[in-house]
């Protein structure tokens, strides 16, 4: 153990025993409920970005690629792989050709596709109606996201004939029209014609996101087609999944691109839609970037607090010290030394309040984790507790800066201990 650290070490009892100092402990809390407030934030909002991209994504999918409607001419000619016009396709209306299909197997991006259709439909109970959207339940993500949303009941097994009938309703849906699971509802599809089906509700589901879940309810995709009036092998939209969904706005750049190009070279009939899902929730993530902002002030703010905390903190036991600080000038300590002295008990204190910090943030948010005991206002927030996401990573880079901000913020307020006059201080003693 050198000089510099014996000595600050033994600056950090209290001058009337063993205890540690008022100042000193003062300063390690400061640092422990900066630290903590702080880790809580970032997993906070980190938390918030990824429950409401799983939401966006699971209603919308990564990508969705739809038919570009043109005003000119309902349908268009449907070419076979052959490139021979075999019919006229409507032109709310897609295919996935061997063409379509070759496009999306050759993008590396690309994890899953599959084809998603969606009727507008009318729930019918003996009091009481509400208007909806029958949508086919594709895709893994779109899979994935229900399985987790589920409340009551579950997802039918659709490669089954007997569940051709059955369909999931949102929570919100069911508590309009007095609905649970296993009744039956009559069910209204306008679209060439007026037809009425008796459809059986299999599983509710309750996503928070009062927009889709008013908006949307879930079928097979062979019973969307039926009711459409549309052949198995189309439908309204593709539900692209890709591997990276911070990437997806590029890689739906890419795919409108490579989907052009085919047009112009006459490999594919039709020109289509791309949307990325960020640009289908485009107001709920501008609102998770503003999240951002508020993670920042948040930073800043309680970094200041314990910067100016632990200044006080110092000049305090500069005070309190004073003495000490005088008889080791006089026993030939220089400046630098007596410094040193107290950069080294700012780095004890910083160091200690950063691994009671750590240790309170991570049980606070892995108990959160496990058990939300913290609640949310879903009508306000899209999701009833309060979501966490523990990045490692983060934390360190955190502490690290952390740390060095409060190392160069304590270098001035120590350089004041280094001119303590010994003979002056001595004398008043």
């Amino acid at each position: 153990m050198t000089v510099a650290n014996f000595i600050a070490r033994r600056l950090s009892i209290s001058s009337a025993g063993n205890k540690i100092s008022p100042a000193v402990a003062v300063g390690i809390a400061a640092v422990a409920l900066a630290i903590t407030v702080m880790a809580c934030a970032i997993a906070i909002v980190g938390g918030f970005k990824r429950e409401i991209t799983n939401k966006v994504a699971g209603f919308n999918s990564h990508i969705t690629i739809t038919p570009m409607i043109e005003a000119k001419d309902a349908t268009k000619e449907f070419y076979t792989s052959d490139g021979n016009a075999s019919s006229r396709e409507p032109s709310n209306l897609l295919t996935l050709t061997p063409t379509l299909k070759s496009i999306l197997d050759s993008r590396p991006y690309v994890t899953d596709y599959s084809l998603q259709a969606a009727v507008p439909a009318i729930f019918k109970t003996p009091s009481d109606f509400k208007g909806s959207y029958l949508k086919s339940l594709t895709g893994k993500d779109n899979l994935n996201f229900v399985e987790l949303s589920m409340v009551s009941g579950k997802i039918p097994d659709y490669t089954k004939d007997e569940a051709h009938n059955d369909i999931l309703i949102s929570a919100s849906i069911a508590s309009d029209l007095g609905l649970k699971t296993g009744d039956r509802i009559d069910t209204y599809f306008i679209t060439d014609k007026i037809l009425v089906r008796k459809l059986r509700i299999a599983g509710i589901f309750n996503s928070h996101f009062e927009i889709f879940d008013d908006t949307y309810a879930f079928g097979s995709l062979p019973l969307v087609q039926e009711l459409g009036n549309v052949s198995p092998s189309q439908a309204t939209s593709i539900a692209v999944s890709t591997d990276n969904f911070s990437s997806i706005d590029q890689y739906a750049e890419d795919l409108t691109a490579t989907l052009l190009n085919a047009y112009a070279e006459q490999r594919i009939y039709r020109l289509y839609n791309v949307t990325s899902a960020r640009q289908s929730g485009m107001g709920y993530f501008h609102w998770l970037d503003m999240l951002d902002t508020n993670v920042i002030v948040v930073l800043t703010l309680m970094t200041i607090v314990a910067v100016i905390t632990l200044i006080s903190g110092m000049l305090i036991l500069m005070v309190d010290k004073v003495r000490v600080i005088a008889l080791l000038a006089a026993l030939g300590a220089s400046r630098q030394l007596i410094s040193r002295i107290f950069i080294r008990l700012a780095a004890k204190i910083a160091l200690i309040g950063l691994l009671i910090g750590d240790a309170i943030s991570l049980c606070l948010l892995y108990a959160q984790k496990e058990t939300h005991f913290m609640p949310l206002d879903p009508d306000s927030y899209y999701i009833d507790f309060v979501p966490v996401e523990i990045s490692f990573p983060a934390l360190l880079v955190l502490n690290i800066a952390v740390l060095a901000i409060i190392w160069v913020a304590l270098i001035l307020p120590s350089r004041f201990a280094g001119k303590v006059a010994p003979a002056r201080t001595l004398a008043r003693e």
